[in-house]
């Protein structure tokens, strides 16, 4: 069953049934509560929801208690057709707020037959394409679960990250002061020019230098570490302090944790490639020193799943090259692969293979990639064909068939072949690896769903995290999913995507590294 729903400014909704190809089998029905009919509905018959857009209507669901199981996310599913028409849409119009309404915040208001005839559009395009299909289904429950997880948040510690930060930074500084630590680093530095100066000034920390005999052309860290003056280590500490203060000081955990829960704005689909952004908070770069923080409840635990050398093996399921097939069978690739084709050195066959995926043509990975054209020559060929097609303007696919953009406008008078082709040629990979752990979120957020002792609370690229009280089973999920994900995508493979699984209580502890 698909029901449209479309909420109105004062707390009601209209919705319409209608058959899968977006057909009305019922005439529009208004509900003066819009979360009392959601759920109604969503109690009886668990339909697939037609909304405008997940980020703009299933919050306030989630603040009344509301959940649904399905949806088709109009705004998702119209960037990745309007991508293919190779026309990018423009960012939806929606408010960027987390699960706490602002004064400002409203419900964009839609006409319910216009959502339905574009949900008919949007389905007579798709059509019978089974793999397109599966993208806009699979793009749509991400929407939910980032909604989801936004809301419920990641368990993080405050008075934790407090600690942390009064250890690297010293009390808490008062109005527009700079932190204890800051101020002393600063000084230290003017001690060692012989005189004040702002470390967070590019043109002062030059002339500083100019002054002592050295030239810089820049501040950046790589360059600075060559100079052997006694200013240097002071200036990358004053940068790591500075860093820490601006980007997850203590006002980052004034704006995004509450009720010690990490609450950030994921954006699903907000890269090209199918990858989620972040719209606030920096959900997807939490760093290391911060992740001891992420302290599991009481009576829980952190199951932390990571996808090990997720590319070359997507490269090898959807290449079908029976050699990488059969490397992409073991529980690590490269290893099969030196032992074939580099003497047994891991380390030449991970730099041949990554090479393979980037284009990387200088330098060794250009002899060892001759090699493993040798070994491998359908899946070498396969991301030399999408090369050589970005080289000529042309725009490449994903294998559930997400589009990259098209050329610049000025490509064909100023653009950079070799550097589309070797977006193009990653592209094709990335973007099928971004579908493989869309349709791992996607299953494993269903068999949560049943599970009232877990929860999903962290999506990363290739790495999910459940807190949970009962480890065994939540770790069975994620497996389970992992398997489901695979046979969508790439049906009887004897390709394998291990999981790097880790239990902990806290996220610091585990070693899994993206």
């Amino acid at each position: 069953m698909r029901v449209v729903m479309v909420p109105d400014a004062d707390g009601g909704a209209t919705t319409i049934r209608t058959d899968p190809a977006g057909v009305p089998l019922e005439s529009p029905r208004h509900h003066s509560n819009a979360a009392g009919a959601v759920r109604d509905i969503e109690a009886a018959g668990h339909p697939r929801w037609i909304w405008t857009g997940t980020a703009a209507v299933y919050p306030s669901l989630l603040r009344a208690g509301i959940r649904v199981g399905r949806c088709h996310d109009l705004a998702l599913t119209h960037a990745i057709l309007s991508m293919r028409d190779g026309v990018p849409a423009p960012p939806a119009e929606e408010p960027l707020t987390d699960d706490r309404l602002g004064l400002f915040d409203t419900t964009p208001v839609a006409d319910p037959e216009q959502v339905v005839a574009d949900f008919a559009a949007q389905r007579k395009t798709i059509g019978t394409d089974s793999r397109l299909d599966l993208l806009v289904a699979a793009e749509s429950a991400g929407a939910l679960a980032a909604a989801e997880m936004g809301f419920d948040g990641l368990p993080f510690s405050a008075p934790a990250h407090e600690a942390f930060l009064e250890a690297a930074l010293g009390p808490r500084p008062v109005g527009y002061d700079l932190p204890q630590r800051i101020q002393t680093v600063s000084g230290e530095i003017g001690a060692a020019f012989g005189r004040s100066i702002n470390p967070a000034s590019h043109v002062e920390v030059v002339d500083a230098f100019r002054r002592e005999g050295i030239e810089l052309v820049s501040t950046r860290k790589h360059l600075l570490r060559e100079i052997d003056h006694p200013a240097v280590p002071l200036l990358l500490r004053h940068r790591d302090l500075s860093k820490l203060f601006s980007t997850n000081g203590w006002q980052w955990l004034d704006s995004w944790v509450r009720d010690n829960r990490f609450r950030p704005v994921y954006v699903p689909g907000g890269v090209v490639s199918g990858r989620w952004a972040s719209r606030g908070g920096g959900a997807l770069q939490i760093p290391k020193p911060l992740r001891s923080s992420v302290i599991a409840d009481p009576g829980h635990t952190f199951v932390i799943a990571d996808a090990g050398q997720l590319e070359p093996r997507i490269l090898a399921a959807m290449s079908g090259d029976p050699r990488m097939v059969a490397a992409a069978g073991a529980d690590d690739l490269y290893a099969p692969v030196a032992a074939e084709t580099f003497d047994g050195d891991r380390a030449k066959a991970k730099v041949a293979i990554l090479g393979v995926l980037y284009g990387a043509t200088a330098g060794e990975a250009r002899s060892l990639l001759t090699l493993l054209r040798t070994r491998f020559p359908v899946a070498v060929e396969y991301v030399e064909k999408a090369a050589r097609a970005g080289e000529r303007g042309e725009v490449v696919r994903s294998w559930l068939g997400r589009a990259c953009p098209p050329p610049a406008s000025d490509f064909w008078s100023h653009g950079d072949a070799r550097s589309r082709g070797r977006f193009t040629r990653n592209f094709v990979v990335q973007a099928t690896a971004a579908e493989w752990a869309l349709c791992v979120l996607a299953d494993l957020r269903r068999r949560l769903a049943d599970d009232s002792d877990s929860e999903l609370v962290f999506f990363q690229h290739d790495e999910v995290m459940v807190h949970t009280r009962n480890p065994e089973t939540a770790t069975r999920h994620v497996l389970g999913a992992v398997d489901v994900a695979t046979r969508l995508l790439f049906g009887d493979t004897r390709v394998r995507f291990p999981m790097d699984v880790a239990v902990r209580d806290c996220y610091g502890e585990s070693s899994i590294e993206s």
